[in-house]
């Protein structure tokens, strides 16, 4: 069901940046060597952004295979891969602030942007793990800016289990590391209640997806 996007009452006369790191992160150890950061309004003015997303990226409605028929992909999409320019200075300003709060532990810069348009409680993405490329048998970070409504992010161990739930919008950080892809999943799932707009922009590491 739609809903339609409401601004953040907090941030509507904010202006558009990225807040400190530091000690404003607060990590959650999980089990098998992976854990989650968190920091709530790391971006300030993200209503703003999630206005000139919506309307300046060229978002693309792709189709994949699944099982023994193609559907249609859940949610609109764009890769900006390591030599495009990103649709906004304030995601560069992101990911060097994300490269010099997470170069040391990382060992690499973050190089890559994918972003995902969730239009309404239909959209969704199911359990999954970035583990295409290095993720599914490397430690690795991936870092998820959400703008918009939010929406729930949940995790488990993969396999199965409790699930952990977060819900992110308005300029939410959170960043999945350690073993986090390869051995919990993570998942947007559809809802039957009003559910407004999310736009989620995942920064990566060179080689995972």
């Amino acid at each position: 069901m739609t809903a339609a996007f409401q601004a953040s009452l907090l941030g509507l006369d904010d202006e558009l940046g990225v807040g400190p790191l530091g000690d404003t992160v607060r990590r959650t150890r999980l089990d098998h060597g992976a854990w989650l950061d968190l920091r709530p309004g790391w971006l300030t003015g993200a209503d703003t952004l999630f206005e000139r997303l919506a309307e300046a990226v060229p978002w693309r409605a792709e189709r994949r295979r699944m099982y023994d028929r193609v559907v249609d992909v859940p949610r609109l999409l764009k890769f900006y891969d390591e030599d495009e320019t990103l649709p906004d200075p304030v995601l560069d300003d992101a990911r060097r602030a994300l490269d010099a709060h997470y170069g040391r532990e990382l060992g690499e810069p973050f190089r890559t942007a994918g972003l995902c348009f969730y239009r309404d409680g239909r959209d969704s993405v199911a359990w999954h793990g970035d583990t295409i490329g290095r993720g599914g048998h490397e430690d690795t970070m991936v870092a998820i800016i959400s703008v918009g409504s939010p929406r729930p992010l949940l995790l488990r161990p993969r396999g199965g289990g409790p699930s952990i739930r977060r819900d992110l919008g308005h300029g939410d950080l959170i960043v999945m590391g350690g073993s986090c892809q390869r051995t919990w999943e993570h998942a947007i799932p559809k809802t039957s209640r009003p559910a407004g707009p999310r736009i989620s922009i995942q920064f990566r590491p060179h080689g995972v997806r």
